[in-house]
């Protein structure tokens, strides 16, 4: 069942400005606007598909403990967080689990961890380089934590994961049968220079060992594939439905709007370290569309009630941004030969529904907060309920909310907002809740009317809570913030 969060919102005007059929700012007086607009929040079941406004190679598990697990590449360490839902896992405790050491094979360009769950221990598999910086450099790398609870005890490193060629590899991944086999999965070079990546694969004794030769299985070939050089395959991410893996795979340029996601399919009764067992599709499954640009490098999970099936991957924040990327969530189904299908992205400005079994949240408008020093609504297509709120230019400029709970505890917040400041610089509003220490929110640049989400989570009591937003460094807008309880 939904859990549902009954917060009530409503305003105290002293003086704000808001938008006229006409398209002008106005400014009222003490309380003539609450009388011609609504003063609730909406009680939803949708949300804008931003779940983090910054990073890529999202990993999301799902764990028997109903905590949801991610990772993703922060460049010098390997992190995790948990969350209750994965479409706030921004929002979400978070933990580095392991440290650059500045010395070794593992120093420099921590890329695409990946954590699982094998045989009741953890495992999180990552990329890394020499001290050097050099991306020639770099090979797996595994660490394990046998604890239950990986936010428990400490990953032990158990070193580097490789077949006996020690050639250039990226982005692993295990593959587990039913029976309990267990292959290792990357992106590779054939040989010692970066001309194409590879899809190898090998048979593992066990989750930190390779235990055969290593066997290609996919190679950019392909038109969508060969379109930038180098030529890539990468990313491999793996299902199995109906005895159908399906190997979904990133191709083409990681810093072009080209990037996509082309798909292999093989039986788990055939041979895998048969090249001939793994079919390419001719076309990639998923690709650039409705504004979202580059998708790829993603990762497969379950929906709260694992009734859904949902894709979480990694796109560029605007066109033409390459390796400034962000995370998105999207519901997909499946064909009739139980491969995925992923359709294409969903329009970012249209919120799509919660996953199966999420909890509801309120939503409120930016428009209808109390606006001082500045702040107006304006009318923009992209902006939720068609208006947002900008022009928070001065220190003392103010947006503030009013949400009224029914009970205390701790919620999670997502401030829909955008940013277009000036030399692509990112921006921070001052937080305050109920007047407590400021809360500095970080909003990264997209540019104006592209949308991001930032994320916190906090404590509301029981009755009215003010949430007040000031002016940080630069400048940006707000939309529209949703509030749900976090259990």
């Amino acid at each position: 069942m939904f859990a549902l969060l009954t917060c009530v919102f409503f305003l105290a005007f002293c003086k704000c400005y808001a938008l006229n059929s006409d398209g002008v700012h106005r400014v009222y007086a003490n309380g003539e606007r609450s009388q011609l607009e609504s003063t609730r929040a909406v009680n939803v079941s949708t949300f804008y598909n931003v779940i983090a406004q910054d990073g890529a190679d999202p990993w999301v598990y799902k764990h028997s403990d109903g905590w949801y697990y991610s990772t993703k590449t922060t460049g010098g360490d390997v992190r995790i967080w948990r969350s209750r839902t994965f479409i706030s896992m921004d929002a979400g405790e978070s933990r580095v689990v392991w440290k650059s050491p500045n010395s070794g094979p593992a120093c420099r360009a921590v890329w695409a961890p990946e954590m699982h769950y094998i045989q009741s221990r953890w495992y999180i598999y990552f990329a890394a380089t020499t001290c050097d910086d050099k991306n020639e450099n770099h090979r797996m790398f595994v660490i394990e934590n046998t604890n239950a609870d990986p936010f428990s005890s400490t990953f032990t490193w158990k070193g580097q994961i490789t077949d006996a060629t020690d050639k250039w590899a990226i982005d692993g991944t295990v593959l587990e049968l039913p029976s309990g086999q267990l292959y290792f999965i990357w992106s590779g070079w054939e040989g010692n220079i970066n001309e194409r990546q590879i899809l190898y694969i090998a048979q593992m004794s066990n989750p930190w060992t390779i235990s055969s030769a290593r066997v290609e299985i996919a190679r950019p070939t392909y038109s969508w594939e060969i379109n930038h050089k180098p030529y890539i395959n990468e990313g491999p991410q793996v299902t199995i439905r109906n005895n159908i893996i399906s190997l979904v795979y990133s191709a083409s340029g990681s810093w072009t709007n080209d990037y996509c996601l082309g798909l292999m399919t093989a039986s788990v009764n055939s041979d895998l370290m048969k090249a001939s067992s793994w079919k390419k599709t001719a076309n990639p499954i998923f690709r650039s569309s409705n504004s979202i640009y580059g998708p790829g490098h993603q990762s497969f999970t379950k929906s709260p009630d694992g009734r859904e099936d949902w894709i979480i991957y990694h796109s560029a924040r605007y066109s033409g941004s390459g390796w400034t990327r962000q995370v998105r969530a999207q519901q997909f189904t499946w064909n009739a030969d139980s491969t995925p299908n992923l359709g294409s992205p969903v329009n970012p400005n249209i919120p799509i529904r919660i996953p199966s079994g999420d909890q509801l949240r309120d939503r409120y408008e930016a428009e209808h907060a109390r606006l001082l020093n500045g702040p107006y609504a304006r009318a923009h297509s992209t902006a939720s309920n068609g208006l947002k709120v900008g022009h928070i230019d001065y220190p003392d400029s103010t947006v503030e909310f009013t949400v009224h709970c029914t009970k205390a505890g701790t919620y999670v917040v997502v401030i829909r907002n955008g940013n277009g400041s000036g030399g692509n610089a990112d921006a921070t509003h001052s937080l305050s809740i109920n007047n407590g220490n400021p809360i500095e929110i970080s909003i990264v640049f997209s540019g104006w009317d592209i949308w991001g989400a930032s994320m916190i989570r906090t404590t509301l009591k029981q009755g009215a809570n003010i949430l007040s937003f000031k002016k940080g460094t630069n400048y940006a807008e707000i939309d529209v913030l949703d509030v749900f309880l976090d259990t």
